[in-house]
């Protein structure tokens, strides 16, 4: 008999089809109301997946009393409440290291358009201004500045190998130094910020970090530094960052994330000088496929051998 699954959102299509082939699955985001059938049929689920965006909070887990693993489709898991999860004995299991090459692109993709006004000079461009004679305002060079790197995990070290790329002196903040890199060590982000010329988040999201980019270490990177965002929405101050970005405090921002997706703050968006993603870091065929078939293995070890392949603990 097939384990029963439920789906909370849309995932990669080939990734549903798979699931449904393998599993009984039910597709929680068809139900017109969600709530109401997870109080008749939230026993029945001994698997759960979702993004992690979506996540499992408490609310979902208490939801599902019988669940005995989640798959999450992402490597944030401050969506997911680890503790009750924990506490219960549900395994979870996530998809890191195979995003970690996109998430750096993206992050590179931002630090050189905000540098270079790349998005800008193309509204530029499309509006006529360039054809009407008007002259466009320089940029700021990239290759060869201050970078500082807020998290080191393995998609800041893959930031920092694509930095050094650009000839760029790299610093980091952890929670502590690293003694297997060789990059300079910040003993605080203020300290990091007041160095840097560019400083990139890429600290894990969740209660500890929330907006540890504050009002305090924009203004430490100063009016002719720039923020780039691949982390977490929630890790940086959005009220501050807008403020300091439209009192020329903060020379730019490049931000795939958000506080609140897919609301994007409307003193962001009048900004120039903001280059704005919608969260798509990992969103290649490449890394969603292989996100996908992460998210999968992990189920299928887990109903095979009673453990995901790749653990959140």
């Amino acid at each position: 008999m097939k384990e029963r699954l439920l789906q909370n959102g849309r995932l990669l299509p080939a990734l549903e089809a798979a699931l449904a082939d393998r599993y009984e699955l039910h597709p929680l985001w068809r139900e017109a109301d969600p709530q109401a059938f997870l109080a008749a049929h939230g026993a029945d689920f001994a698997g759960y997946i979702a993004s992690a965006r979506l996540g499992a909070d408490a609310g979902m887990l208490a939801a599902l009393p019988n669940l005995r693993v989640v798959s999450i489709v992402g490597v944030g898991l401050d969506a997911v409440d680890l503790g009750a999860a924990r506490a219960r004995g549900i395994a979870v299991g996530y998809t890191p290291q195979v995003l970690d090459d996109c998430v750096a692109d993206t992050a590179l993709l931002l630090l050189l358009d905000v540098a270079r006004r790349g998005s800008e000079a193309d509204r530029f461009v499309r509006r006529g201004a360039w054809a009407g004679g008007a002259a466009f305002a320089l940029g700021t060079r990239a290759s060869g500045k201050r970078v500082g790197i807020l998290g080191l995990g393995r998609i800041g070290r893959a930031i920092a190998r694509r930095c050094a790329g650009f000839d760029m002196e790299i610093r980091y903040h952890n929670r502590r130094p690293l003694a297997d890199v060789p990059y300079g060590y910040a003993a605080s982000a203020l300290e990091l910020a007041r160095w840097a010329e560019f400083l990139v988040v890429a600290a894990a999201g969740g209660p500890a970090s929330r907006h540890l980019v504050s009002a305090e270490i924009l203004d430490a990177l100063g009016p002719r530094g720039f923020l780039v965002n691949i982390a977490r929405g929630s890790v940086v101050d959005e009220q501050a960052l807008a403020a300091a970005l439209a009192q020329g405090r903060l020379a730019g921002a490049g931000l795939d994330v958000y506080a609140h997706e897919p609301q994007v703050p409307e003193a962001l968006l009048r900004l120039d000088n903001t280059v704005l993603l919608p969260h798509i870091s990992s969103a290649t065929h490449e890394t969603r496929q292989a996100m996908a078939d992460l998210a999968l293995a992990n189920l299928q070890a887990f109903f095979d051998t009673g453990a995901v392949r790749v653990a959140a603990w």
